[in-house]
């Protein structure tokens, strides 16, 4: 693992082209409002809310629900996924 900026850990590099992750993998979770810009974190970064209001694949997130989905970053949205 190495650093390329704070607070962040890069696991492998450009010629890994396979990560193994044994066991259960634990992420923080977020509600929608809380959730990092999906412009800022960019395109194919994954997240999990606990409010999102739909579970429709590719919707846009948006709070006020009690739907707990994985989600990911378009680049400009946060879309359920």
């Amino acid at each position: 693992t190495y650093t390329t900026k704070d607070n962040q850990a890069v696991i492998g590099s450009e010629v890994i082209t396979e990560t193994i992750i044994r066991g259960v993998t634990r992420h923080t979770t977020y509600t929608v409002a809380t959730l990092p810009s999906a412009a800022t974190m960019g395109a194919g970064s994954r997240a999990f809310v606990t409010n999102a209001n739909s579970t429709t694949f590719n919707a846009v997130a948006v709070g006020g629900g009690s739907n707990a989905v994985p989600v990911f970053s378009d680049g400009t949205n946060w879309r359920i996924g």
